[in-house]
């Protein structure tokens, strides 16, 4: 039969120190001002999902935004030392279609 030990992950792997739950989850304490803690707590019970789903979806949606973020500037960092060009028949087409539109 298994071991029925926690599994602990090894030097160097994301995480580090934490032992990892049968379950995947790993618990945790944060300390919060009280303020945000009421407000969590409301729009958790107004979401009807539990606390740990409230700051799971939002530190996610957090690292989300982040991660995208930094893509973002990446690409104004590479786009930002050339010049934009645009091929004067598309420029023409998108003025033609600009007039046309009724917005």
């Amino acid at each position: 039969m298994a071991s029925m030990q926690p599994v602990r992950q090894r030097h160097g792997e994301e995480g580090e120190g934490y032992n990892l739950r049968y379950t995947g989850y790993v618990k945790t304490a944060v300390s919060l001002p009280d303020d945000l803690f009421r407000q969590a707590e409301a729009a958790a019970r107004q979401l009807r999902i539990s606390r740990s789903q409230f700051y799971a979806t939002a530190i996610s949606e957090f690292l989300e935004r982040c991660q995208s973020g930094k893509v973002t500037e990446r690409l104004n960092e590479v786009y930002s030392h050339e010049l934009a060009r645009l091929d004067p028949a598309f420029h023409l087409a998108q003025l033609k279609s600009l007039q046309e539109d009724s917005w």
